[in-house]
C-alpha cells in the first residue's frame, strides 16, 4: 500500500487514473488556495465531487488553519450526507492530516486518500479546479478587503460555477444540471 504518514496511506486512489462519471462511484477531492485582497491573504478551502464537479462544501478564513478544512468538510458532509466508503483525497497538508480531520473522515466512514509526497498530479483535478476560478474570477479582481472577495467568491461558486458554468467532462451541462439528469435517470430506472 505504499508508504505511510501519521498513519494515513500515499494515495491508494488517485483521481486522475481513470475518472469516473458514473453515479454510486462517489468520491471527493479537495485541496487549499490564496485569494489576494488589499488586506492580505484570503484563504479558500473547496471539497468537489469528481463524479458531478459540483463544489460541494467550501470554506474562506485568514488564515490556513484546521478550522478553514474542518468547515469545508462539514459543509460538505451537511449538504450531502455520504454513505460509508466516499472516498475523500487531498494533497498532504497539515490541515488534512490532522486529528480532528481524521477522526470526522471516520466517524463518517470516508476513506482517505492522499497525494504521493510532491506530486501535485496526484490532486489534478483539484488544481485544476482553483486554476478555473483563478483564470475567470481572481486574475481581473481586485479586492480592497477580504470581505468583497468572500461576496464575489461565494457568487461564482454557488450561482455560477455549481449553477451555470459548463463543462465538457459532463457533456457540456453545469454540475447542477448534470446532478439534475443524473438523478432523473435514477428515477427512471
Amino acid at each position: 500500500y505504499g508508504r505511510w504518514l501519521f498513519g494515513i496511506v500515499d494515495a491508494p486512489f488517485r483521481p486522475n487514473d481513470g475518472v469516473s462519471t458514473k453515479p454510486g462511484q462517489l468520491q471527493w477531492v479537495t485541496d487549499i488556495t490564496y485569494i489576494p485582497t488589499g488586506e492580505g491573504w484570503l484563504y479558500l478551502a473547496v471539497i468537489v465531487d469528481l463524479c458531478s464537479r459540483f463544489a460541494v462544501g467550501w470554506a474562506m478564513s485568514e488564515r490556513v488553519t484546521d478550522d478553514l478544512t474542518l468547515d469545508a468538510l462539514g459543509m460538505a458532509l451537511a449538504r450531502r450526507r455520504p454513505a460509508a466508503g466516499l472516498v475523500h483525497h487531498s494533497d498532504r497538508g497539515s490541515q488534512y492530516a490532522s486529528g480532528d480531520y481524521q477522526r470526522l473522515l471516520e466517524q463518517h466512514g470516508i476513506v482517505c486518500s492522499m497525494s504521493r509526497r510532491g506530486d501535485c498530479w496526484d490532486n489534478a483535478v483539484a488544481e485544476s479546479f482553483f486554476a478555473t476560478v483563478k483564470v475567470e474570477l481572481v486574475h481581473d479582481a481586485a479586492w480592497a478587503t477580504r470581505a468583497a472577495a468572500r461576496t464575489e467568491l461565494f457568487d461564482y461558486l454557488e450561482l455560477f460555477y455549481n449553477g451555470q458554468r459548463r463543462h465538457s467532462a459532463l457533456g457540456y451541462l453545469s454540475p447542477r444540471a448534470f446532478e439534475r439528469r443524473r438523478e432523473q435517470a435514477a428515477l427512471a430506472t
